[in-house]
């Protein structure tokens, strides 16, 4: 059936409620049960899922309320929620944000840095160890796990979790279309290695694993949105700065587990993700879009999600014109930044639209944000964002379909 409207969606994550935050606090400290733990998250997700629905949202999600960590700061869960999903790790007492072992590239050889040590920080080291300059607001201490055997999948009742609530909430309110968010092979890969002998090896391990997960989402009849800011934030992590060519064949062996793991899957029903990352710093190192956008084209899923209005890509639209969409995809760019508190006006957020839609046709353009909106914006601004990209959709709609 021909499209008459641009749809609309988000990245995943959204403010969680207070309430949640602190049933898993208590959950951590053996003060509530997993029955009475689910009984809140299952009411939570149905209250994100009417909001969203009410809002206008087509394609919506569950917030990733179902990965929280404990504490009253969520900002991380998008990736420390696979600590619990994944068998061969170890955990230590490594706090993230501390000062870590140093490590260094070499031609040839590419070797993420600690989360500490990258060029943009290095380059505005002074605000970023101010604690009023809001670009690490609310950090918590974070801890480290290392991998120290095989990999294994073993989330198998949280992902069912995940999408049991996912379809219960969205039948409540009669939504149709849904995405559950998950960590790439690449994202999954970047703890410390004590146990493969290659990256290749623990990135494919990797894949082998989370391919369980997405399976699970596709087959609950979700849309699975690979989370993959390893792809363009790596970059920044990389000390010193690599050749083009050597981070494109570092991206290679990403993408290459990327296919990997959504073989068999239906096409339609894969997104991958792509962003580089969600902290609100200069970001004046981020890789250029349009120097890896050709690796990430190799992803063979039904949709590429990337960052279209934060202040350093959104003059990226241009990679669309000069590189051609794969055929049977479509495109889900930003038109609402995570990275500033300035909601954008409904016109703007329409222009972005239209722009897009101009390049790749419209039927190919899906309306959603940069980047989860969980953890860095208040949710007032949040659910404002979301608010403005619905208005800006139906603008943009009016003026391309008629």
């Amino acid at each position: 059936m021909a499209r008459t409207a641009i749809r609309t969606t988000h990245v995943g994550s959204l403010p969680r409620t207070p309430e949640l935050l602190d049933a898993n606090t208590r959950r951590a400290a053996g003060e509530i049960g997993e029955e009475e733990f689910y009984a809140i998250l299952q009411h939570s997700i149905d209250e994100v899922v009417r909001r969203q629905v009410e809002l206008g949202i087509d394609i919506v999600n569950e917030g990733e309320y179902g990965h929280i960590t404990s504490g009253a700061v969520d900002y991380g869960a998008w990736w420390n929620y696979s600590f619990s999903r994944l068998g061969g790790l170890t955990m230590t007492d490594e706090d993230r944000w501390a000062s870590q072992e140093v490590k260094r590239s070499s031609p040839g050889n590419i070797v993420l840095t600690s989360f500490v040590d990258r060029r943009d920080r290095a380059l505005f080291a002074d605000a970023y160890n101010d604690p009023h300059s809001g670009i690490f607001a609310g950090r918590a201490k974070v801890g480290n796990p290392k991998f120290t055997g095989p990999v294994t999948y073993i989330g198998q009742k949280e992902v069912e979790a995940d999408t049991g609530f996912m379809r219960a909430a969205m039948d409540k309110v009669g939504a149709s279309d849904g995405f559950v968010a998950a960590l790439s092979p690449g994202s999954a890969a970047r703890l410390n290695n004590e146990y493969y002998n290659s990256d290749a090896e623990l990135v494919q391990a990797c894949a082998d694993a989370m391919a369980q997960e997405y399976k699970a989402i596709t087959d609950a009849g979700f849309t699975v949105q690979l989370d993959a800011p390893d792809l363009a934030e790596s970059w920044d992590q990389i000390n010193p700065e690599p050749s083009l060519a050597d981070y494109r064949a570092w991206l290679r062996v990403r993408v290459d587990a990327i296919n990997s793991a959504v073989a068999g899957l239906p096409r339609e029903k894969t997104r991958l993700h792509i962003c580089w990352g969600s902290w609100h710093g200069p970001h004046v190192t981020d890789v250029p879009f349009e120097d890896i956008v050709e690796e990430i084209l190799r992803a063979e899923v039904g949709g590429f999600s990337f960052e279209a209005s934060s202040p350093r890509h959104a003059h990226e639209w241009r990679v669309w014109r000069d590189h051609d969409l794969p055929a049977g995809t479509v495109i889900y760019p930003g038109v609402v930044s995570h990275s500033t508190n300035a909601v954008e006006h409904p016109r703007l957020v329409a222009d972005r639209i239209i722009r897009f839609a101009e390049i790749v046709g419209p039927d190919n353009v899906v309306a959603s944000s940069d980047c989860g909106l969980g953890g860095r914006l208040n949710h007032q601004i949040a659910w404002a964002k979301l608010g403005s990209l619905v208005e800006g959709a139906r603008i943009a709609s009016a003026e391309l379909y008629g």
